[in-house]
C-alpha cells in the first residue's frame, strides 16, 4: 500500500492491513488531486484522510465511465468492489482494499493506491513464474476477467503482486483475456484446489449475498459455475478460440 501523502499532517499514519484500509476508504475525506488521462473511464486519484489515518487513493465515480456493448451501464464499479469482495474471501489478497462509496463526482469506487516496485521489468516479469502471478491467473479465471494487462498488475518492493482494474469482470460468457497464460493446461496447484473448495461455499453463502448487491443473480451463479468447472477440471483453464485470448494493447 501506499505509504502516507507526502506533505500529510505528522499526526496522521496509513492504514495498517485491509480492515484498516476500508475504514480509511469508507470514513476518510477524498481530496482529488489529478486525473490518469490513459485511462479509458474517468480515473481520478488524490488523498484520503480522517483524523488519524491518511493515504493516497484511486476513485473511479460511476458517472465516468464510459458505455460499453457488452456489459450494462453504470455497473464497473461494482464490479470493481465484487473483485475485491472475491479477492478477499480466497485470501490471495490480489484486489487492494476496495469500497462502494459516495465521492467528490457522485458514487464510485475508492481504493487504496499501491506503490509498485519501479526496478521490475514488466514484460519479463508478466512471464515469469512467480507465485503471485499464478494466484492472479485462478483468480482471473474466477472472476471472467476481461482485461488482465501488464499495466493492471503491480508488484510491490515487498514481494506482494496486486491487481488492478477490474471493471470488466463478471460477465455470464466466457471473456477470459489475460497476458497470464503460462500455466494454461497445467494442473491447478494443490493449495489453490483448497482454496477454489472454501471459495465454492462462501458463493453458495455469505459472499454469494454480497455480490447480490453488485451483480445479477446470473451472474452470481456463472463466478459459482467457473469456480466447480475449475474443480471438476484441475487445471488452469486454456485460451476458449471464441475470444480474444489477449488484451490489447498488452500494456
Amino acid at each position: 500500500m501506499s505509504e502516507q501523502p507526502a506533505g500529510a499532517d505528522p499526526d496522521l499514519r496509513a492504514p495498517h492491513g485491509a480492515e484498516e484500509g476500508r475504514r480509511l476508504l469508507l470514513d476518510g475525506e477524498i481530496d482529488v488531486e489529478g486525473r490518469m488521462l490513459d485511462a479509458s473511464n474517468v480515473t481520478l486519484f488524490g488523498t484520503i484522510r480522517t483524523d488519524a489515518l491518511a493515504a493516497e487513493c484511486v476513485y473511479k465515480p460511476v458517472a465516468g465511465e464510459r458505455p460499453l456493448w457488452d456489459f450494462p451501464d453504470g455497473t464497473l464499479a461494482g464490479r470493481e468492489v465484487s473483485a475485491a469482495l472475491v479477492s478477499e474471501a480466497t485470501g490471495w489478497d490480489v484486489v487492494p482494499p476496495t469500497v462502494l462509496r459516495e465521492g467528490p463526482f457522485g458514487p464510485g469506487m475508492v481504493q487504496l493506491w499501491v506503490d509498485g516496485d519501479e526496478t521490475v521489468d514488466l514484460a519479463a516479469f508478466v512471464r515469469s513464474d512467480h507465485p503471485g502471478l499464478r494466484a492472479m491467473a485462478v483468480f482471473d479465471a474466477v472472476v471472467n476477467n476481461a482485461d488482465r494487462k501488464g499495466g493492471h498488475i503491480i508488484p510491490t518492493p515487498e514481494g506482494h503482486v496486486y491487481g488492478v482494474d477490474h471493471g470488466i469482470c463478471f460477465s455470464v460468457e466466457p471473456k477470459l483475456r489475460t497476458l497470464l497464460w503460462r500455466w494454461a493446461g497445467r494442473p491447478l496447484p494443490k493449495a489453490a484446489l483448497e482454496v477454489l473448495e472454501r471459495l465454492g461455499d462462501d458463493l453458495r453463502g455469505d459472499l454469494g449475498e454480497q455480490l447480490h448487491d453488485h451483480l445479477t443473480r446470473r451472474e452470481v451463479r456463472a463466478t459459482q459455475r467457473r469456480v466447480a468447472e475449475l474443480l471438476r477440471t484441475g487445471l488452469h483453464p486454456e485460451p476458449s478460440g471464441e475470444w480474444p485470448a489477449l488484451p490489447w494493447p498488452p500494456f
